[in-house]
């Protein structure tokens, strides 16, 4: 009985660690997405011209580089309304489809922000799976809502 109480405290162990390793990058990944997000609020990255890959670098480098950067990606689109702004859902049967939408919009637009991470994750023992990807994945998400500043 001793061996299971071991056993069961280990899986305990590497659940606690698995789900703290997932908020960590959770947090990290939406402080990097608003940070970087004011490029597109404030008019920079439309008027240089910045495209999805310099933003991607922009989340990773803003997040300190706690992340594999080829594990990014983004769904930026542009709305009429607030009340419109429909979220994307890139994870499908298990599968993850790249987003392509990338609209920054101009002055006064609706624009949401999502940058999605492909988080590698472990089963732990007791059945305990964060993965949402049947590739051993956890998808996670940062999220920015916002209108564009009047920028010239």
């Amino acid at each position: 009985w001793i061996a299971r109480r071991i056993a069961f405290a280990a899986a305990l162990l590497v659940a606690i660690l698995q789900t703290g390793t997932v908020f960590l990058f959770q947090q990290t990944l939406q402080t990097a997405t608003t940070q970087t997000a004011r490029l597109i609020m404030t008019g920079q990255a439309q008027t240089q011209n910045i495209g999805v890959a310099t933003f991607l670098k922009d989340v990773c480098t803003a997040s300190g580089n706690l992340f594999t950067c080829a594990n990014l990606s983004a769904n930026i689109q542009t709305f009429s309304s607030f009340s419109g702004v429909q979220m994307n859902n890139p994870v499908s049967g298990g599968t993850f489809t790249t987003p392509s939408n990338y609209s920054l919009g101009g002055p006064g637009d609706i624009v949401l922000v999502q940058v999605f991470y492909q988080l590698p994750v472990v089963t732990a023992p007791l059945g305990f799976n964060m993965a949402t990807t049947s590739n051993g994945n956890a998808v996670i998400v940062a999220t920015s809502v916002f209108r564009n500043e009047p920028y010239q």
